[in-house]
């Protein structure tokens, strides 16, 4: 039986290349999480999981071990194109509760529209789970107050990575990510 993880910190990051993985990797070095081997999971925020800075973060992991992550990610080698990744938090009031971690990606849409969907998505997962009325055709900024004002969702928030293909016959790579300390 694995741990629960204590702990979560959140980065970001960008990368650009004439591969596709080779972008990959330089968004992980802007992110600073290259150095970890990487293992992506679903999207629970666990129950009296405490959030931590980046660099407190990044101290309490070693080289070359197994670290779990919630991860967004988009690449592209399109000239001009605008790419996205998001995560979104929601984190209930209730510390024993267990939140929601979403990840959204998208392609030729503004760095805070996709950060809105995916805080949007993540409260909507966390809202249906503890029983939150709301209107699910209304517009994210009037759904936030109804989760806010019942009490039952203390922080939605989202974290972002955009970046526009420079060149021709380059790639690029955004990413953003929930990364967990057991």
């Amino acid at each position: 039986m694995s741990s629960v993880p204590k702990k979560v910190f959140f980065v970001k990051g960008k990368g650009f290349h004439k591969s596709k993985l080779a972008s990959f990797e330089e968004a992980l070095r802007d992110a600073e999480i290259e150095r970890f081997n990487l293992v992506q999971v679903s999207s629970i925020f666990p129950p009296l999981c405490i959030e931590v800075d980046k660099e407190f973060g990044l101290r309490e992991l070693r080289p070359g071990q197994i670290v779990y992550t919630v991860l967004a990610k988009a690449s592209s080698n399109e000239y001009n194109r605008l790419i996205c990744a998001s995560i979104g938090v929601a984190k209930p009031a209730n510390k024993v509760q267990y939140g929601y971690l979403s990840e959204h990606h998208t392609f030729g849409v503004k760095p805070e529209k996709a950060g809105d969907i995916a805080e949007d998505l993540a409260a909507e997962m966390l809202a249906t789970t503890l029983g939150v009325p709301f209107n699910p055709e209304a517009d994210y900024d009037e759904k936030k107050e109804t989760f806010h004002m019942n009490g039952k969702i203390i922080e939605t928030k989202s974290i972002t990575s955009s970046a526009t293909v420079r060149e021709e016959e380059e790639w690029a790579t955004v990413l953003a990510a929930a990364v967990f300390i057991v």
